[in-house]
């Protein structure tokens, strides 16, 4: 029986590869229809103008590309997990600024070498056109967004004042959109391409808006979230279990985690991103949180009936993804929480679960997954002590010892950064498939 479970779920698509695919298709797809609106457009004025269009053109599919992927379609999402978009649209942004700096610069030259003057004077004459100043303009406020998200100035910002910062983004699409109105030879020099480039501002400005502002504001709305009770789990670490009307419709899953605000104790910028640490059911939604800065500071003081604000849910790492029979779950400090949750939901009797923490006071919720794991007959180990004291469970020959069959098992992944990477490497070395790993990391930025 386990052998035919095991074929049958290969056999089938992952969900993950399912979603690349899709995306794939979709933005070869585009690129293909922008290249023939390209070549169909004519060329410009001389080489440099017509390269200059060449990549004005690309830059208007990267920006829309951009807005897909922060878009937070809840079937993409759940099959990739905001960590990975959040990382591809990291590195489409910076393919977008080069692409902008790249159009910017050849516009100028083109324009210097038809009207043989030099570039300052080309510039200053291009100012005084419309369109070619909404041009400079969006080009110049992604520039500034780009050299505030490289890693080295984006260290030294709070996620507040960069994520504002980032928000001039959004002003540069307007600015875009309104540049590429005025803009005729290029995007509207066929009905074929101006119908192409309106649909596509329509699909992704249109995705963005409903999965950024009306979905989270309906839900909002319709679930009515409101602060039931804080429990302390430690002296740092608190849970918070919040209600809702009609709570069984929000389609939440064990593993998921929603963008929580808490507007009557926190300012309404503060949006911290927690795991649901216990499965959701149509009674309450529960986060863990660990007290480490101003943002949750205030959470065990918060009386039952405040006002929740939620945004979510998202996130991959739920069983939608498994592939095998038995499961490994492995937990790290506070990212015990989606584990716990998934262990609430696990039906498996095949399961080992091994929870890693410093001391006892880290390993919140220990308690909870003992439960679980006594009443159903699982395999727990708990790793509890520091690297420098010998204490490495996830050496490649520790962890194979003590999962021998693990290459033959899913394996749930959820802890801080440095540990997730360094097992995430353990698990290549040891030959576990790459379909059967599951991690994400919680990142807005």
């Amino acid at each position: 029986m386990r052998e035919m479970l095991r074929s049958g779920q290969r056999s089938c698509l992952p969900p993950a590869v399912a979603a690349q695919w899709v995306l794939g298709i979709w933005v070869l797809a585009n690129i293909v229809i922008v290249e023939y609106l390209f070549v169909t457009a004519g060329e410009g004025k001389n080489e440099l103008l017509t390269a200059a269009k060449f990549f004005g053109m690309h830059a208007a599919l990267i920006m829309l590309f951009q807005l897909q992927l922060v878009a937070r379609v809840p079937w993409v999402d759940r099959r990739l997990g905001m960590d990975k978009l959040t990382l591809w649209h990291r590195w489409v942004g910076f393919a977008l600024l080069w692409t902008i700096v790249t159009h910017a610069v050849l516009v100028v030259l083109g324009y210097a070498v038809l009207d043989e003057a030099s570039v300052a004077t080309t510039s200053l004459a291009l100012s005084g056109v419309p369109a070619s100043l909404l041009g400079m303009t969006a080009a110049a406020l992604v520039i500034a967004v780009g050299a505030f998200s490289a890693r080295r100035a984006r260290s030294k910002l709070r996620y507040e004042v960069w994520h504002a910062l980032h928000l001039l983004l959004y002003v540069a699409l307007v600015v875009a959109f309104l540049h590429q109105l005025m803009e005729p030879s290029a995007f509207r020099s066929t009905s074929m391409a101006y119908s192409y480039w309106g649909a596509l501002w329509i699909l992704s400005l249109g995705s963005l808006v409903v999965g950024r502002f009306v979905v989270p504001i309906y839900r909002n709305f319709r679930h009515r979230f409101v602060v039931e009770e804080v429990l302390p789990e430690s002296p740092s670490v608190v849970s918070v279990r919040v209600t809702g009307r009609r709570l069984d419709q929000l389609s939440a899953r064990p593993g998921q985690f929603f963008i929580w605000r808490f507007p009557g104790h926190n300012p309404w910028w503060c949006a911290n991103p927690f795991s649901l640490s216990a499965a959701p059911d149509d009674r309450s939604l529960r986060l863990t949180a660990r007290v480490v800065g101003d943002a949750t500071a205030s959470f065990g003081r918060m009386p039952a009936g405040a006002r929740a604000v939620l945004e979510g849910p998202y996130g991959a790492l739920t069983s939608l993804h498994r592939r095998q029979p038995g499961v490994l779950y492995i937990a790290g400090g506070m990212g015990v929480t989606p584990i716990r949750s998934l262990l609430e939901e696990e039906e498996s009797k095949d399961v080992v679960v091994i929870y890693r923490a410093r001391d006892l006071e880290e390993a919140v919720l220990l308690d909870e997954v003992r439960g679980l794991a006594d009443s159903r007959s699982w395999q727990l180990h708990t790793a509890l002590g520091r690297s420098a004291d010998g204490v490495r469970p996830f050496e490649p020959s520790n962890l194979a010892a003590l999962v021998p069959d693990i290459a033959e098992r899913d394996v749930f992944v959820c802890g801080p950064p440095a540990m997730t990477s360094a097992l995430l490497e353990t698990l290549r070395a040891l030959g576990v498939p790459r379909r059967q790993v599951h991690a994400e990391k919680f990142n807005l930025a």
